[in-house]
């Protein structure tokens, strides 16, 4: 088990260095000069843009910048925002708890009504249990989430007065939002859960375990299930990335605080490494998640941890 461990986790830390570099590079890329378009909104004296730039060191040769940019980042250092003045890291921690709040609550939706959908539809293959939950996940892919959350906010909020609209407090604040990142998710799980199930369920080890007299309820969760989790997990690390990048769009439309308005207030603001840093979390996380997602195969199925 150890070294199939060092092995994923030296396989990660390239995938990371090239993360790290394209983030990097994001300041870079802007057509024109980077300091001109960030003080673009200030009165400043070329004194002023001579003292940004070699505050952000881009007089340095390219590969010094990008060490330099490891190096901070690794213990954290993710420079001062233009806007504010105040470390990037600071203003990141202070809004990160609600937006972690969001994703993980929202994941848990996808999770419990994705793969109960999944589940009652392969079991119900072809019936009107199949057809129905399988409409609802078109119904959810197809639809954009600041819809869905617009639809909700006018049922639930306007209409029948049950929860706030916007901002953020107690758990009434987290409801509608969390159904509007967790129901577009729970959909592709639900499709994925289903595939996996029915390519489970056509098996002869499940109908080995039928003819020793299992219960059907045991032979599909403790025979059916577990087996098809594998494609499953894989949706659930890449869904939890999609749901932190999503928030940048419920949290708008829903007026909450967290790293989606961050983002979005910074990019309004010309706030490069505020918007930097942002981006190097979130791609962060979501290299470190698929990271756990890779380690959970080895736990599910012990023969991709001896192959590995």
């Amino acid at each position: 088990m150890s070294r199939f461990l060092l092995g994923r986790l030296a396989a990660t830390i390239p995938v990371l260095l090239g993360v790290w570099f394209l983030v990097f590079m994001m300041l870079h890329l802007v057509p024109g000069d980077p300091v001109k378009i960030m003080l673009a909104d200030f009165q400043t004296s070329p004194e002023q843009v001579v003292l940004l730039r070699s505050q952000l060191h881009l007089n340095d040769p390219l590969p010094k910048q990008f060490a330099r940019f490891v190096a901070n980042a690794a213990r954290g250092d993710l420079g001062l925002s233009i806007r504010s003045k105040r470390p990037v890291r600071t203003e990141i921690a202070e809004n990160l708890g609600a937006t972690l709040q969001l994703a993980v609550a929202a994941l848990v939706i996808a999770i419990v009504v994705g793969v109960t959908l999944g589940m009652i539809a392969a079991i119900h293959q072809n019936g009107w249990l199949d057809f129905g939950p399988m409409l609802l996940a078109l119904c959810g892919v197809s639809m954009p989430s600041f819809w869905l959350g617009l639809l909700l906010i006018f049922f639930f909020s306007l209409r029948l007065g049950w929860f706030p609209a916007t901002g953020a407090g107690d758990l009434k604040h987290l409801v509608l939002p969390a159904l509007t990142l967790g129901l577009s998710a729970s959909a592709i799980i639900a499709r994925l859960t289903r595939s996996s199930m029915l390519e489970v369920l056509r098996q002869e080890y499940m109908t080995t375990a039928r003819a020793k007299g299992l219960r059907e309820t045991r032979v599909l969760i403790q025979h059916g299930f577990k087996n098809a989790l594998i494609p499953v997990v894989t949706i659930f690390g890449l869904q939890f990335g999609s749901l932190m990048a999503g928030t940048v769009i419920v949290e708008t439309v829903f007026a909450r605080p967290g790293i989606g308005r961050l983002i979005v207030t910074a990019i309004l603001a010309k706030d490069f490494p505020m918007v930097q840093g942002i981006v190097l979390l979130i791609a962060t996380t979501y290299v470190v998640v698929n990271l756990l997602v890779d380690i959970s195969y080895g736990i599910l199925d012990p023969r991709i941890r001896v192959g590995g």
